[in-house]
């Protein structure tokens, strides 16, 4: 497996994510695992942050302290994404949320671009690309191919489940992006889907 590939040991992520897993988790509670599993990945994709010193006034006193020097941007894939951002937005409320709209086609596994209103050059330091499954790839590699166009120096994909192809392809084009995972499956099928996953987290969240 790649060195910049990060799986969770977290016991409440190996427990929330074999619930989300089950198929009989209905859309209301799967929501919500989504949201808990972003923020507790969240926190270990932003181990690395830089920061720096500040001193603040007490009840008793002064006190050293730091603050994060980076200013951060979530870039959540449509529309499965969007279920990763309330949980992250909870533990950095201060973040920028930029969309960026793609689906896969489901004949050739390409992305393709149908929403993309980031402004004209960057207003962040360092970009989280929220995608829950790390497929084919192709859909991360093109959203990281956007960001970089951009002008984002640091970059870093956080998601639920990859899949070896997925984390090959995006390693392969990305070797600079660390991955932030729950999980890695073992494969894909033949339409794309991870094995054993949890079926389509777009269509799991909401209910369609």
């Amino acid at each position: 497996m790649s060195p910049n590939v990060n799986v969770s040991k977290h016991p409440l992520v190996l427990h929330k994510l074999a619930v989300l897993r089950d198929s009989a988790t209905e859309h209301r509670a799967f929501r919500e695992l989504m949201r808990e599993l972003a923020m507790l990945l969240c926190y270990e994709a932003t181990l690395d942050l830089p920061v720096s010193q500040r001193t603040v006034q007490t009840p008793m006193g002064q006190a050293q302290g730091y603050k994060t020097d980076e200013m951060i941007g979530l870039v959540p894939i449509l529309r499965a994404g969007l279920g990763m951002v309330e949980g992250i937005l909870e533990l950095l409320p201060s973040v920028q949320v930029w969309h960026i709209g793609l689906y896969r086609d489901e004949e050739t596994l390409r992305p393709v671009t149908y929403y993309n209103r980031l402004p004209e050059t960057p207003t962040v330091q360092v970009c989280l690309v929220l995608d829950p499954m790390l497929a084919t790839g192709g859909t991360a590699v093109h959203a990281v191919n956007l960001l970089k166009d951009w002008g984002v120096k640091r970059i870093k994909y956080v998601g639920i489940i990859a899949a070896p192809e997925g984390i090959h392809n995006l390693s392969s084009a990305h070797p600079d992006v660390p991955i932030h995972v729950a999980a890695v499956d073992e494969k894909l099928n033949d339409i794309g889907f991870i094995v054993p996953g949890l079926g389509d987290a777009g269509d799991r969240q909401f209910g369609t």
